[in-house]
């Protein structure tokens, strides 16, 4: 088990489809307790597979939730259905989000009120469960990883070309670049006294 780098926005395994898990074996339970060894060092609420630079249809949480799902979990080959996404803008108070490969920036984004969420876990067990909140914008935002899809792809016109400000401004949106939890500084600023789970997306990564 190790921590590994995390991807930057850029790099073509973060802006492809993931590939099906055909095989539950020893390596993906070492890829499983690798993404949560990860999640926990950059202080993430979720971390998906192409985001350490494998491209397989896995993600991992660590998150507080009001829907019964454990604090801690993965899931496999994940489908998520949402409810309709409300057209109006999202409020930058209470609907800022952040990402683990988009480091120390954030930005509004819509979401879905509620996700259900199934999958398998690495037992090749069924999970499903429905998310409700900021557990369900985590969901979608990892789910969107493993569809390539980066949160900032859907941001509306405003805040879309404050991102791609942002991405030219850190000279990322190329190939190669990463950063290593544990040892680079934490792009969010958290410290060791910061309740890691709290449910704040615009302080957190996923």
């Amino acid at each position: 088990m190790a921590v590994r780098p995390i991807v930057i926005a850029g790099d073509p395994v973060l802006h492809r489809p993931a590939a099906l898990v055909t095989e539950f074996d020893e390596d993906l339970r070492t890829l499983v307790q690798d993404m949560y060894e990860t999640n926990e060092a950059a202080n993430g609420v979720g971390l998906a597979a192409p985001q350490i630079g494998v491209g397989l249809r896995i993600f991992v949480w660590k998150m507080e939730n009001q829907d019964g799902v454990p604090v801690q979990g993965h899931v496999i080959n994940p489908t998520v259905t949402t409810s309709r996404i409300p057209r109006e803008r999202p409020d930058p108070r209470e609907e800022t989000e952040g990402c683990l490969s988009v480091p120390g920036e954030s930005f509004p984004l819509k979401r879905a009120a509620t996700a259900h969420v199934v999958g398998f876990d690495v037992d090749e067990q069924r999970v499903e469960f429905d998310a409700t909140g900021w557990f369900a914008r985590c969901m979608q935002h990892e789910y969107d990883h493993l569809n390539g899809t980066l949160y900032i792809d859907r941001l509306d016109d405003r805040q879309s070309k404050k991102a791609r400000k942002a991405v030219k401004r850190n000279g990322w949106g190329k190939p190669g670049g990463t950063w290593m939890p544990g040892v680079d500084p934490d792009p969010f600023g958290h410290d060791e006294d910061v309740d890691h789970e709290h449910e704040h997306a615009h302080s957190e990564g996923m």
